[in-house]
């Protein structure tokens, strides 16, 4: 996939709700990455990801929500609160 979007900062007052896109070889490497957040948050997960027509790879969107750890290890991750001064 030779051309990906930009990402941008941004700043937020708590964890949340977020959308995480996977670019990955094959289905299982993006169904891993995929398991490996749903063992740390409350995560809605997909059968397959999904082939981008005539380039290699596959693409699979992860929605999940910061704020509902489902492990000890996402509850030992989670993002600190912003100080007022980093809000923009």
């Amino acid at each position: 996939m030779p051309y990906t979007d930009p990402t941008h900062e941004a700043h937020v007052s708590e964890p949340g709700p977020v959308v995480v896109d996977v670019v990955a070889v094959d289905d299982d490497a993006a169904l891993y990455f995929q398991q490996m957040l749903a063992e740390r948050w409350a995560t809605v997960t997909a059968e397959r990801a999904t082939p981008d027509a005539g380039e290699p790879g596959v693409l699979l969107c992860c929605y999940l929500d910061l704020r509902q750890p489902v492990s000890q290890s996402g509850r030992d991750e989670a993002l600190p609160p912003v100080s007022a001064a980093a809000s923009p």
